[in-house]
C-alpha cells in the first residue's frame, strides 16, 4: 500500500531512495558477476574452478533474476526497495507482472543511451519517472510504512556481505591460481637464465691435470636422475686418452619453464687439445634444469642438437 500526504495525496518515491534501491539491487549483483568472470577468463578452461565460476555466476543471474523480477510482481518490491520503503506500481495501482517488469528493465536501455538523461530525468518530473516508466506506465511511490523491518535490514547486510566475500575469494583465487604461480616461473627463468649457462660450462669442460677434481665438480652440478648418465660419460673419458676440454656459452634462451623445472637451449663454443694442436669447435645442446631436494637448480639432461663442428679461434 501507498503512503498518502495531508492532503490525500499518494507521496513518490524520490530520486536518492530509487538510486539507493537500484544500488542495493544491483551492484552486489554486479560486482560478482564481473570477478567470476575475471577469475574464469583466468584460470583452465573447464577445470575445477572454471567450472565454480560458472556455477557461482548462474546463481548470482538467478537471484538477480528473481529479486528484480519475481519479487517485485507479487508485492510491488524488490530487496533494494523493501530496504528504502518504496513500491513500483502500474497506473491502475496494481503491481506490475514479470514480464512487464523484464520490459521495464530493457528499457532501461533508453534511459542509457541518452545520455543517462533518462535516470535524471525523475529530478524534474513532477511524476518522478524515468523514461522507462513513462514508456511502460509504471510508477515508484513511497510505501504506508516507509521504515523497513529489521529482517529486511539483515537480509540487505546478508547480501552485501556474501557480495564482497565472493569478489574478495575470487581476487585471492586468482593470486593463487595464477598470479603466484606466473612470478614462481618468471623467478625461476630468471634463477636459470643467469645461473645456467655457466653450470653447463662446468659440466662439459675438463682438463687432464684436474680431470678427477672436474669430473666432481660436474657430477655436483647433476640432479640424482641425470648423474648416472653424466658418470658413465666420464668414465669412458677417463678409459681413453682424455685432452683439454673447454667450453664456453655465446647464448642461450630459454625455451618452456615451470616452477621447477627450466628447458635452455645454449650455444657453444670450445677448445679441445692443447696448443699448437688444438681444435677450436661450437655446439649447441637443449639442457634442461630441475630443482633438487635443496631447493637449488641442478642440470637434469643434456641433449645434443648440433654436434660439434669445426670453428674459427677464439678473437
Amino acid at each position: 500500500m501507498s503512503r498518502s500526504d495531508a492532503d490525500g495525496r499518494l507521496v513518490l518515491a524520490s530520486w536518492a531512495s530509487r538510486a539507493a534501491a537500484l544500488a542495493v539491487d544491483i551492484l552486489p549483483a554486479a560486482a560478482v558477476l564481473a570477478t567470476t568472470a575475471l577469475v574464469a577468463m583466468s584460470v583452465p578452461l573447464h577445470g575445477v574452478w572454471w567450472w565454480v565460476c560458472v556455477a557461482i555466476g548462474a546463481m548470482t543471474i538467478l537471484w538477480a533474476a528473481y529479486n528484480r523480477l519475481v519479487m517485485p510482481a507479487t508485492s510491488g518490491q524488490s530487496l533494494g526497495r523493501a530496504v528504502v520503503g518504496i513500491t513500483l506500481v502500474r497506473n491502475h495501482e496494481a503491481a506490475p507482472g514479470v514480464w512487464l517488469l523484464l520490459l521495464r528493465d530493457l528499457a532501461h536501455l533508453v534511459d542509457t543511451v541518452a545520455g543517462f538523461a533518462g535516470w535524471l530525468w525523475p529530478l524534474w518530473d513532477s511524476r518522478r519517472r524515468t523514461f522507462a516508466d513513462m514508456l511502460l506506465g509504471t510508477q515508484a511511490r513511497v510505501c504506508a510504512s516507509a521504515r523497513p523491518d529489521r529482517t529486511l535490514r539483515l537480509r540487505a547486510t546478508a547480501l552485501l556481505i556474501a557480495a564482497a566475500a565472493v569478489c574478495a575469494s575470487g581476487a585471492a583465487l586468482s593470486y593463487t591460481v595464477v598470479r603466484q604461480p606466473d612470478h614462481s616461473v618468471a623467478e625461476a627463468t630468471a634463477q636459470v637464465a643467469q645461473k645456467g649457462p655457466h653450470m653447463v660450462e662446468q659440466i662439459l669442460s675438463y682438463y687432464p691435470d684436474t680431470i678427477g677434481a672436474d669430473f666432481e665438480r660436474a657430477r655436483s652440478l647433476a640432479t640424482d636422475n641425470y648423474r648416472a648418465d653424466l658418470t658413465a660419460e666420464q668414465e669412458a673419458v677417463a678409459k681413453s686418452t682424455a685432452v683439454r676440454n673447454e667450453y664456453w656459452v655465446t647464448n642461450s634462451s630459454v625455451l618452456t619453464a615451470t616452477p621447477d623445472q627450466v628447458t635452455m637451449l645454449v650455444f657453444l663454443q670450445g677448445q679441445r687439445g692443447a696448443p699448437p694442436a688444438q681444435r677450436y669447435i661450437t655446439a649447441s645442446v637443449r639442457v634442461v634444469f630441475a630443482k633438487s631436494g635443496t631447493r637449488d637448480w641442478k642440470v637434469d639432461d643434456v641433449a645434443v642438437v648440433t654436434e660439434p663442428q669445426a670453428a674459427e679461434a677464439r678473437p
